[in-house]
Formats: structure tokens, sequence, C-alpha cells
């Protein structure tokens, strides 16, 4: 049995000019980004790189059709390393164009063509949530399927992930908020995956440890309680990243890409409806397993008994860091429980079978009903 893989080598600056001194940013680079990281980090300190900005070409999560787009950009220049700077649209983008790239980007997805990897990538996420910059995975909306698709291959994984807390401290409350709920999903979800052993544990548990002592930091002070704990949050992803990265996602995930794909609902804001319905069911069905030790990891870090409801507390501490909505609130119609019951069967059985334990048809319908 496979224990752990770690791939990119981990670097972390207090403030983005020391990352630029030490990468010697340059010409022979592609820098995508977005303008609004570009005017405080970058052109300030002069560099001169060659740039791409990612919302000229499309704004929210990656899509075959934006890809293609930027790749048509991408052509023009020369380059021998690709650095991302940005959230989880811009980390997955680069990912894709480490590789060599064919004519549409949708033959990556389906692995239509040869997966071969031809430039160097440094991933510096600006968000707390995906750890997209320690996995191999890029995931899109392919347009003309209407579904979500993901390429998980190891010619994705970075040479570098850079973790830089000064650029997080510019993210609105919202996305702070929505992407490390996301880590803290990230974290749990690979701890009861079937795939867990002692090593992905170790960073799954100090990821959960570290976000929920943030949020009490935020219950009890304010949105701003944040600011001087940006470094943890961020840690803590990179952990959460390297664990379910290796043990997979299950459930949470799998149930969230219905609204996410329907609404284009965020990806951490999707993943923070299904949650805890989603944990609840695992525990009423198998509390005696390794949700029992993911009960008392959050219980004793909460401060509430273990025997209590565990994720009834939990949920109380979320909405105190962000309100949860409900799901029609994002547009979804009480026929959709049957549609999305459905289709997330049809469409995700990669995500279903690492489940901690196996949700019938019936059970998944019950969780978007409950949450409807």
């Amino acid at each position: 049995m496979r224990g752990i893989k770690i791939a990119p080598e981990v670097h972390v600056f207090d403030t983005f000019k020391e990352f630029a001194d030490e990468f010697k940013i340059g010409k022979n680079d592609l820098v995508l980004t977005h303008e609004f990281l570009y005017e405080p980090f970058m052109k300030p300190l002069g560099i001169e790189s060659n740039y791409i900005f990612q919302e000229k070409f499309g704004v929210g999560e990656p899509s075959d059709e934006m890809i293609d787009a930027i790749t048509a950009e991408m052509r023009k220049y020369q380059f021998n390393r690709i650095i991302a700077f940005g959230g989880g649209t811009i980390i997955d983008i680069a990912k894709l164009f480490s590789l060599k790239m064919p004519d549409k980007s949708v033959k990556l997805f389906e692995k239509a063509v040869p997966i071969e990897r031809v430039k160097e990538l440094v991933l510096v996420p600006t968000t707390c949530g995906t750890g997209s910059e320690v996995t191999n995975i890029s995931i899109a909306e392919i347009k003309s399927k209407h579904v979500k698709m993901g390429l998980a291959v190891d010619e994705l994984y970075a040479d570098y992930a850079v973790l830089v807390p000064e650029t997080i401290k510019g993210l609105p409350y919202k996305f702070f908020a929505t992407s490390s709920v996301d880590a803290l999903i990230h974290a749990i979800e690979s701890f009861v995956a079937p795939k867990s052993n002692p090593y992905t544990e170790l960073f799954a548990l100090k990821a959960i440890e570290l976000i929920v002592e943030g949020y009490k930091k935020i219950a009890e002070k304010g949105e701003d309680a944040r600011l001087d704990n940006l470094k943890n949050f961020a840690i803590a992803s990179n952990y959460a990243g390297i664990a379910f990265g290796n043990t997979g996602v299950g459930a949470v995930h799998a149930l969230s890409y219905s609204i996410g794909g329907a609404f284009h609902v965020p990806h951490g804001e999707a993943n923070y409806a299904f949650f805890t319905e989603v944990f609840k069911k695992y525990n009423e069905k198998n509390p005696n397993g390794k949700i029992k030790e993911a009960n008392e990891v959050i219980a004793n870090v909460l401060g509430v008994n273990a025997g209590s409801d565990i994720y009834g507390a939990l949920e109380d501490l979320l909405n105190k860091v962000i309100a949860k909505k409900r799901l029609s609130e994002y547009g979804m119609t009480e026929a959709q429980i049957d549609e999305f019951t459905d289709s997330t069967i049809e469409n995700q059985q990669r995500l279903l079978a690492n489940n901690y334990v196996d949700l019938s048809r019936d059970e998944i319908r019950e969780i978007f009903a409950n949450l409807y």
C-alpha cells in the first residue's frame, strides 16, 4: 500500500517580493494571473515577463472554451516555465499549460491524446482552499457536454508549490470563508476515505485543527480576526491538499457538482452546502468506523462532548463564519431533487466509489431533499 506522495517542492514566503527574488521571474517565464494581482504585487517590482490575465478570456471557474481561448494567446509567447499566480481557476488552467496542448482541451480530459509534460510549473495560490498546488488534478466544465470533468495524472504535479500569505490579505471575506471551508472538507473527507492511512491522517488532522481553531477566533472576534492568521490558513489548505491528493474525496464533492454546474455556484460554496448533511448520513450508517475517530478529533477542537451532536455543533460554528444557503436559494426546484440524484449517480462514480460508506439512491435523494 502506498503511504503518501508529495510531488512539488513546497516553499513559504512572507512577501511576494521574497518569492520573486528567489525564483528570479523573468523573460523566459509565462505568468498566468489576474490584473488585480499583477498591479499590487508584480508591477511595482518591475518584473519583465510574459503575462496573460485570465479575466480577459472569461470569468468564473475553468471551462474548455476559456482554456482554448487562453491557449491561443499562450502560443504567441516563447517560455520555459509557467507561473500560476491566483486562485483555483488560474491554477487548474496553468497545470494544463505545462502539458503539450492539443487544438481542443477537451481531448486532454477525454484522454484522446497523449499526456506529455513540456514546461516547468510553479503554482502560487492566492486563496486558502483548493490545495490544488499540491495535487495532480485539473477540473473544467466541458460546455458541449454540460458537465464538469477532471483530469488526474502525475504529469499535472507542479515542480514548485509556493505559499505567500501576504497575497491572501486582499481576498474578499466571502471567498476566504468558502475556500477555507473547502479545505476543511478536503481534510475531513480525506480522513475517512478508504485510502486514508497514517501518513495522510497526519496532514488531514493538522489541517482540521488549524482551520477550526481559526474559525473559533473569527466567531469570537469577527471577520478581521482572520488577517493575523492567514499563514496558518494557507498552510492548513496545503496540508489538506496533500491529504486528499493521496486519498481522494467522496460524496460531498460528488453531490456538490450538481448545483455547481447548474447554477454556477463556486466550488467551495457548493461543497459547504452538502458537507454536514453528508457526514450526518455517514455517521448514521456506520458510527463505529473511521468516522468515530474523526468525530473525536472534531469534538476535541470544538471543545464539545464526543457523544453530542458533533456535526450540528460544527455547522453552528461554520454559520458564524459564513451562513449556509438552502439549495432552493440557488434556484433549484423540487423536481430537480430526482434529476440531480440520478445525474450524480450517473456522472460521479469516480468520487462516490471513494465514500466512507456506500450511499444508495434513496439516501442520496434524501440528502438533496433535506437540503432543498
